[in-house]
């Protein structure tokens, strides 16, 4: 009986051992930093992942993350320097770099986003209500985010936190506004569009007018070219028919005769003339032998048509 007694003593005494060892010992791990609080006050800190000991039952340990934590932020309407409405979407990233400040400020992760939440949307109000709505969405929103962070991160050192980075994700007109906006847009450009359009058709009809003016001329230089070239054969043509007619007389009266039958005779026409009449002596032999007589004026002597 006694010996099962000690063996029960013995184990309780083991326990009791266990417990206390268990409750004077807690472990940091790589991504944690802790606090050991003594009756609700910090007692001291550990950074560092390893085995720490503790008074059991009068110290306790609160764990905090030492991890970049993200935050982000719901939308929130804005108004710039030049009187625009946006609509932005910010997000940070930051950590506990003091966790005694941290636990006495926030207590917890929950209160450090309530708090550095409010700081962000108050300085990104500040902020964006001095700089235009260009240099918010376009030329300047880096040195935008710098000014931003450094007054964020300025004041989140009172809360034991160090804001990493912030930014804006997105920076928009209203939605009643862009509506608005793009309209406008679509009017401006169908204007430059019709405006496009009617210089085009002004140029279209200055080339048309003056490729007119210059088929005009050109038409004209090449009549008046053909005119000149006409009236050159027939200078040379006249020139020479003379020579021929100083030649032989006879033969060039024979061949304007000839061509005169051709034109006079032709097409049907009917004549009344007299048998002996000189306009056809060269179809009488008998009357060849006569003299020649001058021929009559309603026989006009036929030129050679140098068009054809």
């Amino acid at each position: 009986m006694n010996a099962q007694t000690l063996k029960v003593a013995g184990a309780i005494v083991l326990a009791i051992v266990v417990f206390v060892l268990w409750n004077a010992t807690f472990i940091v791990h790589q991504t944690e930093q802790a606090l050991v609080l003594r009756f609700g006050g910090v007692r001291s800190v550990a950074t560092e992942p390893g085995l720490y000991f503790k008074l059991p039952m009068i110290e306790n340990v609160v764990e905090i993350d030492n991890r970049v934590l993200d935050l982000d932020l719901p939308e929130q309407e804005v108004i710039a320097a030049d009187q625009k409405r946006l609509v932005v979407d910010a997000f940070a990233r930051y950590r506990v770099t003091d966790p005694v400040r941290f636990y006495q400020t926030v207590n917890n992760i929950a209160g450090a986003n309530l708090r550095l939440a409010n700081i962000i949307n108050s300085t990104v109000r500040s902020v964006v209500a001095e700089a235009s709505f260009t240099d918010i969405v376009r030329t300047n929103r880096s040195g935008l985010m710098r000014e931003i962070q450094e007054e964020v991160n300025r004041q989140a050192q009172g809360l034991g936190l160090t804001v990493i980075d912030v930014q804006l994700r997105r920076a928009d007109l209203p939605q009643q506004n862009s509506e608005a906006v793009y309209q406008r847009m679509q009017t401006e450009r169908q204007r430059e569009a019709a405006d496009i359009r009617a210089q085009g058709s002004q140029l279209a009809q200055t080339i048309r007018a003056r490729a007119d003016r210059d088929v005009t001329v050109i038409r004209a230089d090449a009549n008046q070219q053909a005119q000149e070239i006409r009236g050159q054969g027939d200078a040379q043509v006249n020139t020479i028919l003379g020579d021929a007619y100083s030649l032989d007389s006879d033969f060039f009266a024979f061949f304007r005769s000839l061509q005169a039958y051709t034109n006079s005779l032709g097409g049907g026409t009917r004549w009344v003339l007299s048998p002996d009449s000189h306009f056809f002596r060269f179809l009488d032999p008998a009357a060849q032998g006569r003299a020649p007589q001058p021929a009559p004026q309603a026989a006009p002597a036929p030129a050679i048509n140098t068009q054809d």
